[in-house]
């Protein structure tokens, strides 16, 4: 399987409409390619930092941090140069297609099913963060209602069925040249609701308060058992690591970039500006955060009650979340939605259900182009992750298990690879040496997140009744 999306050949035109391959021409700069990379890392992932931090402490957790910047800053540098063929110069337009051209045979396979994994994996994740948010709305009311000390339930079910009904709808959208509007308010929510968290957690720090703070975070045997704290650090690495994640679409992004200056030298300048702007925002989430809620943080901070007061500027932030995760979720939908009918239709290319498109006039829109096939499986698709988020409503732990599956195969392993074969680096030199060992090294952080997480994915399932505990 794979995600590739080769550009559209124009056929005709100026020589200065098109670029050195036939396709339209490339616009892209360093300040574009930086936006864009800040855009795709700075999401979700930034609500569970504070609890990340507390689990690490003030010692651990910047250091934590700052060595996963550094990782995903150099593993982009790597994969920059593996934009173009070395001896060719042919352009790789996705992630999959440089690893196809880089290595080939069963690791262009195996970047296919991690790459699947994770695209489905984070459509699980979305919808349960969502229906938390969404919920989290009638919490907070209800908390401004009845006062805080109240027992404010709310059932998380029935928020997953809206959030999958508006699925079911965006679903039908065809391809991914037809989500422009919906990526572009996903990005202004994601900023909203993270500027607005970190606005509360400066407030509050302002306004004095005793929390318990450590150098070592959660300590043993006041806050936590040693084996607790054990689990607790792995999954905290997992949660940090879920929060890089951008390695999947850096080619996708590069492929914007004008083909002078060299698009490596641009594109790792832009990576190297994204990732300290984003490190500098996760420093700020995770740090004042742990500041602001100390030891017991919560998991996450704008839906575990860290704050009650102004109440509708929470619950305005919280919807935020729900309109980024109900965009977001389609961009990393599509992918899986166009790849499982691609194969469909190469394999039964006479059925006319697979391949048949229907004209439906629609008021506003013209003729719009129904598939049977096409609206059954996307729909059986949302079912199936709404069913899964119902089951698994665990937010930190399915972040820290997303981040631990992405962060080795796709933001460390297939990169370093990558660079190695394309640059013809000689086994066993310095260099081949030295990003082995890297690579050896986040595999063992990659499993530790990996075991945490779903160690605390198993404790929370032993103790949920499936539609039925309320939150």
């Amino acid at each position: 399987m794979s995600t590739e999306k080769v550009p559209e050949i124009i056929e005709s035109g100026e020589a200065h409409d098109v670029d050195d391959d036939g396709r339209i021409k490339r616009t892209g700069t360093v300040l574009t390619a930086s936006a864009h990379i800040i855009t795709a890392v700075i999401g979700s992932g930034v609500l569970s930092l504070a609890w990340a931090i507390a689990q690490l402490g003030w010692v651990g957790g910047p250091i934590v941090l700052t060595a996963f910047s550094v990782i995903t800053w150099l593993m982009s540098t790597l994969q920059a140069d593996c934009y173009r063929d070395p001896v060719t110069g042919k352009r790789n337009y996705t992630y999959t297609g440089a690893v196809r051209a880089n290595l080939g045979g069963i690791k262009y396979r195996l970047c296919g099913i991690a790459q699947y994994v994770n695209l489905v994996g984070v459509t699980i994740g979305y919808t349960i963060t969502a229906s938390i948010s969404m919920a989290a709305v009638q919490r907070s009311n209800c908390f401004h209602k009845n006062g805080h000390k109240v027992k404010c339930y709310a059932n998380t079910n029935p928020f997953v069925i809206i959030f999958a009904c508006f699925q079911i709808i965006l679903s039908q959208i065809p391809n991914f040249h037809k989500l422009g509007f919906l990526s572009i308010i996903a990005a202004v929510m994601s900023f909203a609701y993270s500027s607005i968290g970190i606005g509360l957690t400066i407030a509050k720090v302002a306004g004095g308060g005793h929390v318990r703070t450590t150098l070592t975070g959660v300590t043993v045997g006041v806050d936590v058992s040693g084996t607790e704290k054990v689990w607790r650090t792995f999954q905290a690495l997992g949660d940090i690591a879920f929060a890089y994640a951008f390695s999947t679409v850096l080619i996708e992004i590069q492929d914007t970039l004008k083909s002078s200056p060299p698009e490596n030298k641009v594109m790792k300048r832009a990576s190297a500006v994204g990732v300290i702007i984003t490190t500098f925002f996760y420093m700020l989430c995770g740090l004042v955060g742990y500041a602001a809620f100390g030891n017991d943080a919560p998991g996450n901070f704008l839906t575990g009650f860290g704050f009650y007061e102004p109440f509708w500027l929470i619950d305005f932030a919280n919807i935020c979340i729900a309109i980024h995760l109900i965009g977001a979720y389609q961009v990393f939908g599509q992918p899986v939605f166009q790849s499982v009918e691609k194969n469909a239709r190469r394999r039964w290319p006479e059925n006319r259900f697979i391949t048949a498109e229907h004209g439906v006039k629609l008021p506003l829109i013209g003729v719009y182009y129904i598939s049977s096939f096409r609206v059954i499986w996307r729909t059986a698709y949302v079912i199936l992750t709404a069913v899964i988020a119902m089951i698994f409503p665990f937010f930190n732990d399915f972040v820290g298990l997303l981040g631990a599956l992405i962060f080795f195969p796709m933001t460390v392993y297939f990169p370093i690879e990558m660079y190695l074969k394309n640059r013809q680096i000689k086994r066993s030199s310095p260099t081949w040496t030295w990003l082995k060992i890297l690579s050896f090294v986040c595999l063992i952080v990659s499993l530790c997140a990996l075991v945490g997480s779903f160690q605390g994915l198993i404790k929370d399932v032993m103790s949920f009744k499936p539609f039925k505990t309320k939150h």
